[in-house]
């Protein structure tokens, strides 16, 4: 049976899909009609890191409590955030096309960080297939989510705003709801970010239970 959050998940992504492209944005220089993309770049972004946080918390938690379930968790959690910053990526690229001038930019301390980030989570599932003993593979991947954790933080929060950066909110930029995300953004921004972390919770607990089932297939 379909769950209520899971409609409303459904509904929220479909009114920012569609009022998002048709709603009156703000006229900004340089910006113009990108600015869209906040609709949609931002909020995935808010998905891929809720995703994260969930495999970081079933990580802390598998080592208090060791169980096949919590080890799950966390690992289909991770591959659910990774999966989000791939579009994640792809808009920040599409609409630094059309903002910087150029798709990528090493320039910028917060896309650098991102792709490291990515590169820890990669590695972390290279990890997991590398080590065939079951509890001390799910004992390792946890001790390494919590480092992988603590760096994509380091990487994509803090250090984009100590240094130089283009991003709004970074490197001494204002943010986008300082200046330029009005009332009629907010209207749609905000059900976005709900709608996105909603899809997410739902593809996770998709996997969860595939997972849980070729687990139990595994041990009869």
């Amino acid at each position: 049976m379909i769950k209520w959050w899971k409609i409303t998940g459904a509904l929220l992504i479909l009114y920012t899909l569609v009022w998002g492209m048709l709603g009156p944005v703000p006229r900004l220089d340089i910006l113009n009609e990108t600015i869209r993309n906040v609709y949609y770049h931002v909020p995935i972004w808010f998905a891929m890191l809720f995703q994260m946080g969930i495999s970081l918390w079933f990580a802390v938690k598998y080592l208090l409590d060791p169980t096949a379930k919590n080890d799950i968790l966390s690992n289909q959690a991770a591959q659910v955030g990774l999966f989000f910053s791939i579009p994640g990526i792809l808009t920040g690229c599409l609409w630094a096309k059309f903002t910087w001038g150029t798709w990528w930019t090493f320039q910028d301390p917060k896309l650098n960080g991102v792709a490291i980030a990515m590169l820890i989570y990669f590695a972390y599932f290279i990890l997991r297939s590398s080590i065939p003993d079951e509890q001390k593979r799910a004992r390792i991947s946890a001790v390494y989510n919590i480092f992988a954790f603590v760096m994509m933080f380091v990487f994509i929060m803090i250090l984009p705003r100590l240094t130089d950066s283009l991003h709004p909110g970074n490197g001494g930029n204002p943010a986008f709801g300082k200046y330029d995300l009005n009332n009629n953004m907010r209207m749609v921004f905000y059900p976005a970010v709900i709608g996105w972390i909603l899809i997410s919770v739902w593809i996770l607990d998709i996997k969860k239970r595939l997972a849980i089932l070729n687990y139990e297939a595994e041990h009869e």
